[in-house]
């Protein structure tokens, strides 16, 4: 098993120089939990390069109403060193720790090239691509009573759409590797009844990793949101599984107790549908992992 979306801070906490004995901690942990390898994918907003490259974004998005929560949040969250942050990594992985060198990258439309001209000299093995907002809106910030209250001014369908929208424009970028959590938007459990139509977006999603050479993340973290759900549904993982899409798994933890959670949901879903490999990376690139002969 794999580890592969793993972060060194909570969102409550702002970001401190990452120290090699937390990572350690972290292996630990995951080693213990038959996991082979993790890697670290801290977001790259919490870093200062990230902030000077990307500006304030969000001034050009139309609802202006949300603006200032979003400032309010990369003030708080881009303080870090992107530099500091290869180096400890870096140094995990000469020490001999089963870590690789990761970065959550979010959708930020028009804007990609930049962020892919800013990371591209960086040692990563592996970039996670997400959606975690639409315009300004931040649909899983679960704490902020402003984002949540902004779920009942829209139209579900129109949500899900929007965010099956934003997840295919990332994966047409091919700025990343993994489609992490591929179907967050179910955060908060309000879901579409409309089964034809979330089909109809799954298929969209699956069909766009596939055309891109994506990999889709199986992640428990959904077991510890309000859905209680792994991401992503077995409707969409079905589809990734049928179009051949290549799989990691994950926890998405920010704090040592959820590193590698909930492993034997994961493994009795990957046996439900017959998976019989993961992928690893390495210089962003896939390597095959297949489970029957990881310990071997």
């Amino acid at each position: 098993m794999l580890d592969y979306h793993l972060h060194l801070w909570p969102h409550s906490e702002q970001a401190v120089e990452p120290r090699l004995e937390e990572i350690s901690k972290y292996c630990e942990v995951s080693t213990s939990l038959g996991v082979k390898e993790i890697a670290l994918t801290e977001h790259l907003f919490r870093f200062k390069e990230a902030k000077t490259v990307l500006g304030k974004w969000w001034q050009a998005k139309p609802d202006t109403h949300l603006h200032s929560s979003m400032e309010s949040y990369f003030n708080f969250h881009a303080t870090e060193s992107l530099e500091k942050y290869i180096e400890v990594t870096t140094l995990a992985k000469a020490s001999g720790l089963p870590v690789i060198t990761g970065l959550e990258v979010d959708y930020y439309p028009g804007m990609m090239d930049k962020v892919s001209g800013l990371l591209k000299d960086y040692p990563f093995d592996v970039l996670l691509g997400s959606v975690h907002w639409l315009d300004s809106w931040r649909f899983d910030d679960l704490d902020d009573a402003i984002s949540m209250k902004e779920w009942d001014l829209h139209p579900l369908d129109t949500i899900w759409k929007k965010y099956s929208d934003a997840v295919v424009e990332l994966s047409e970028t091919k700025s990343c590797d993994v489609l992490a959590h591929p179907d967050l938007i179910k955060v908060t459990s309000r879901k579409i009844t409309d089964t034809g139509l979330l089909n109809e977006f799954n298929t969209r999603i699956a069909e766009s990793a596939k055309a891109s050479n994506l990999s889709a993340e199986i992640s428990s973290a959904g077991l510890r949101k309000p859905v209680r759900e792994i991401y992503p549904s077995n409707n969409l993982l079905e589809k990734f599984v049928d179009l051949g899409v290549s799989l990691t798994t994950a926890s998405d933890a920010h704090v040592v107790k959820d590193v590698s959670s909930h492993q034997t949901e994961l493994k009795n879903l990957l046996d439900k549908y017959n998976i019989g490999a993961l992928v690893r990376y390495r210089n962003r690139e896939k390597y095959v992992l297949k489970l029957n002969e990881e310990d071997q």
